[in-house]
């Protein structure tokens, strides 16, 4: 296990990038970068349970795949390596659209990221999901009219930020 802080790309009132330690980013609401990636098979998409022991959100629905790139790493490499470390599979992954959002995660914690959005195609008969237990304790695939009418009943059950691309975004990933 990594005990060495993670650090990630924080943005200035400038545009410019510096690096920050990925909690001090949270703790103090910094605008950084981040990725999320949405795997489709036709018209259902591969979401998540983040693990119960997540330092925010655990035990909430989430699409796909979700992370931070390193400082110096490439936002493309990043979505690539972290589908594969959470999920445990790789799938072509195209960009699609740069978004921003801001929401409190709790736990006293504030994400304000500037997220670029990947969408994967998978067949889910046969790709095999291998999840690393200390991001993900669990894997569904869901339809669009399932998804939202369970974000619906139940939003709490749902990350803030995947309940805001739902509404915001529909046409790009629902």
């Amino acid at each position: 296990m990594n005990t060495h802080p993670i650090i990630i790309p924080a943005i200035a009132g400038d545009g410019s990038l510096y690096p920050v330690e990925k909690l001090k980013a949270h703790v103090d609401g910094l605008f950084h970068l981040a990725i999320s990636i949405f795997v489709f098979d036709g018209e259902h998409l591969l979401i998540q349970k983040r693990a119960s022991s997540k330092y925010h959100c655990g035990g909430l629905w989430a699409n796909t795949c979700c992370s931070h790139p390193y400082w110096d790493e490439p936002i493309d490499r990043c979505a690539r390596r972290r589908l594969r470390e959470e999920l445990g599979f790789n799938v072509p992954l195209s960009r699609r659209r740069v978004v921003e959002y801001s929401a409190d995660v709790g736990n006293g914690l504030h994400e304000h990221e500037k997220v670029t959005m990947y969408i994967g195609s998978a067949d889910r008969t046969s790709v095999e999901l291998l999840p690393d237990p200390l991001e993900v304790e669990e894997t569904r695939w869901i339809s669009k009219d399932e998804l939202h009418a369970e974000i619906a009943r139940q939003p709490e059950n749902f990350t803030p930020w995947f309940r805001i691309y739902a509404e915001r975004y529909p046409d790009l990933v629902f």
